[in-house]
């Protein structure tokens, strides 16, 4: 019964409001961020269809991998950007749920869509001979697909909980987008139950796929010190680097934010961590990805060279009109 207390509609999300000296450099970083983000993303994902060398599984999940981080990073930076420019922090809670269902939804996704790019490199470097016959068509678009699938559906459930609760005050998240833990504790309802069905579904989401990624990558690493030639270990080490990098930036601060306990230290780092995983990881895979990747590389090279060429006959032709 919440009889004498009043139930809240809006939430406040007070982000850096507590630097209010820099929210206009906040605001200008952030931007960047995000065009580069969003520039470097739809590049790699017009790239991998444009491109056909790229028409392969690896790229098949790099494309899969850059279209979820455009997704990503438009659930949190456009709302930031918001806040920041105009210092209206408030937020419905209608608005705060979708935020974090869209939020939730990509981030398991994406920790099902990198267990299926270590499973492609573990078959790649592994069973090389068996590798074409194995990782098929089908099982890309059934990988990729199981990927987006389970990443929504598990966040539906928790969704389906969360619309139960009701919120009497305070309003105040001290966050910069819509996170479960903050949302739980401004809630007047019994929240036991919720909790113990969002760690059970915790439990399968990020650590099952977490394990299947390490443990791909220990077979990986154990074939490839195998190999006796030099050049042919750091051949076989290049084609999945790029990937473990992404996998060690991104499962690092995720589990700095959610499993390292919460002291006072901690909890004053937090929204840095944050921003790591919400906001630079999306950033920095293309440019890990095009920066280490010679196929990559050329293909962006091609477009170029096809893009210039295409722009200097129109030149041609404007100067020189058929008749």
């Amino acid at each position: 019964m919440f009889d004498n207390r009043t139930i809240i509609t809006e939430f406040i999300l007070l982000g850096f409001g507590n630097l209010p000296e820099l929210q206009i450099l906040l605001f200008l970083v952030f931007l960047v961020i995000y065009i580069v983000t969003m520039s470097g993303n739809i590049l790699i994902t017009a790239l991998v269809v444009a491109d056909q060398h790229l028409h392969t599984p690896m790229y098949f999940f790099l494309g899969n991998l850059s279209c979820l981080e455009m997704c990503y990073t438009s659930t949190v930076l456009p709302r930031l950007l918001a806040s920041l420019l105009t210092g209206d922090r408030t937020i419905s809670v209608s608005g705060c749920f979708a935020q974090f269902y869209c939020f939730g939804s990509l981030a398991a996704t994406e920790c099902y869509l990198l267990a299926a790019m270590s499973y492609d490199r573990y078959l790649a470097i592994c069973k090389p001979l068996r590798y074409a016959a194995l990782m098929t068509g089908r099982l890309c678009l059934q990988l990729a697909a199981g990927s987006w699938i389970s990443g929504f559906l598990i966040c539906i459930i928790i969704m389906c909980f969360m619309s139960q609760l009701t919120f009497c005050g305070p309003s105040e998240i001290d966050h910069f987008f819509c996170d479960f833990s903050p949302m739980l504790k401004l809630s007047c309802s019994d929240t036991s139950m919720i909790t113990l069905v969002s760690f059970i579904l915790a439990s399968l989401d990020s650590p099952c796929p977490f394990l299947l990624t390490m443990t791909s990558y220990v077979c990986i690493i154990a074939t490839i010190l195998r190999i006796p030639s030099t050049t042919g270990r750091k051949k076989a080490f290049s084609t999945c680097s790029s990937h473990l990098i992404v996998v060690t930036v991104f499962y690092g601060t995720l589990m700095t934010v959610y499993l390292l306990p919460k002291t006072n230290t901690l909890k004053a780092l937090n929204k840095v961590f944050s921003v790591f995983y919400t906001v630079l990881t999306p950033m920095l895979n293309p440019l890990i990805y095009s920066l280490r990747n010679k196929e990559v590389k050329e293909a962006l090279r091609k477009t170029l060279v096809c893009g210039w060429k295409i722009q200097k006959h129109k030149a041609v032709s404007v100067q020189h009109p058929l008749c």
